[in-house]
């Protein structure tokens, strides 16, 4: 199969002139990366002795060189680079090592090697243009080299560990991690695991009852892919629908939470999403799967607590001296103002209160706020703020 690398084809766009201008400092930067991973990766830690040393020093210098080497040289083969990196990742295997290690070290090296050659970049006066494609290059560069040792690093785990069903579970893990460049290595595994891809799928999570029996994992198709046995079991169907009907009567004690069908390359907010879901409650969220496309207001009023909590005190900020049961008097009644643009008697019906209570309570709020009722989006603000307070309070877990 023949892969195309994103990187390879932005670095050989740079000026050959900056690859050789950067060379000198290929042993400064190489050295500053081996300093930074061993200092913040434990699983690197250990002295540069033996195999480990010359191991580590010869990946780090290999990549560096080479990285450098492809500037403005379109021509250059890499062959050799990419099989250097699967059987870096299959050693990280045998050795022991996780993928996250592996990972943290390829992303803290490329930040060090940027701000250790940035200097002599700058310093060169390259144009700002081509800086940012040689900054897009490098971190593309890395986001590859640590997909090619991921491949080879699962194509080992799959030998050592035998069949399909570990592949169908790796391809799956990667899927929901998906790391930039790891389109390549995806590919690879699905074919292994005889899983072909879909250009689209849904995630699924899953939280078991206190009381749930196992989850029913006979009933699903062969094109889901399933992890049961973590701490947040979930899926991966590419056609929701079928493939959770025959689950929607069986699952007892367990709750589902279905994302929307996205292209795998959004499979991980994807999974953030159905994740989030699980955290809704209420009579509004009836029976044990819950779809996400019946609740996007929701999930993206409630996507970032710290955000509603900012917005809330930006557009109400007047609030801030009211008492509690003022702010929740008020607050009831703006929102109903805010939805309705009615008067005093259409809201008073809405709210259950006399008119006479409504108009004393808008006659504050123009006290408080001004002319920023009058302001389209100041009044947008208010209302997003107001009605991400109410599904925070309605979707807030019971305290125990």
């Amino acid at each position: 199969m023949v892969v195309e690398y994103r990187s390879f084809r932005l670095l050989a766009s740079l000026p050959r002139a900056l690859g050789a201008g950067l060379r000198p400092h290929i042993g400064h930067a190489a050295a500053s990366m081996i300093q930074e991973v061993q200092r913040t990766v434990p699983a690197y830690g250990q002295p540069l002795k033996g195999v480990f040393g010359k191991v580590l020093v010869k990946s780090v210098e290999f990549a560096v060189q080479h990285c450098i080497d492809s500037m403005g040289e379109p021509a250059l083969a890499h062959d050799h680079w990419i099989e250097y990196y699967r059987g870096r990742g299959r050693r990280e295997f045998t050795e022991g090592r996780n993928l996250d290690a592996l990972q943290d070290s390829a992303t803290i090296g490329a930040r060090v090697a940027w701000r250790a050659m940035h200097p002599a970049v700058v310093a060169a006066g390259v144009d700002p243009a081509v800086i940012s494609v040689a900054a897009e290059a490098i971190f593309a560069y890395v986001d590859e080299l640590c997909a090619t040792a991921i491949e080879g690093y699962q194509q080992a785990q799959a030998e050592a560990e035998g069949a399909v069903p570990v592949r169908r579970r790796r391809l799956l893990e990667l899927i929901a991690g998906a790391p930039e460049g790891a389109a390549s290595s995806i590919a690879g595994l699905a074919g292994g695991a005889g899983w072909p891809l879909p250009e689209t799928a849904a995630m699924v999570a899953l939280e078991r009852g206190p009381e749930a029996a196992d989850f029913p994992a006979d009933l699903l198709g062969d094109g889901v892919l399933a992890d049961l046995d973590g701490p947040e079991p979930y899926l991966l169907t590419r056609d929701p629908d079928a493939d959770l009907a025959p689950l929607a009567a069986k699952l007892d004690g367990w709750r589902a939470a279905v994302s929307p069908t996205v292209p795998l390359a959004d499979a991980p907010a994807a999974l953030r999403t159905a994740r989030r879901a699980l955290l809704l409650s209420g009579p509004d969220v009836p029976g044990p799967i819950i779809w996400c496309r019946d609740h996007l207001a929701t999930l993206w009023l409630l996507a970032e607590d710290f955000l509603a909590a900012e917005l809330a005190r930006q557009s109400l900020d007047p609030f801030a001296s009211l008492s509690e049961k003022q702010r929740d008097r008020l607050s009831e009644t703006l929102l109903a103002w805010l939805e309705t643009r009615g008067g005093a008697p259409e809201i008073a019906q809405r709210l259950g209160v006399h008119p006479q209570t409504v108009r004393n309570r808008l006659r504050q709020l123009e006290e408080l706020f001004g002319d920023r009722l009058k302001d389209a989006d100041d009044r947008l603000g208010m209302q997003l703020a107001l009605r991400a307070q109410r599904l925070m309070r309605a979707h807030r877990p019971p305290e125990s």
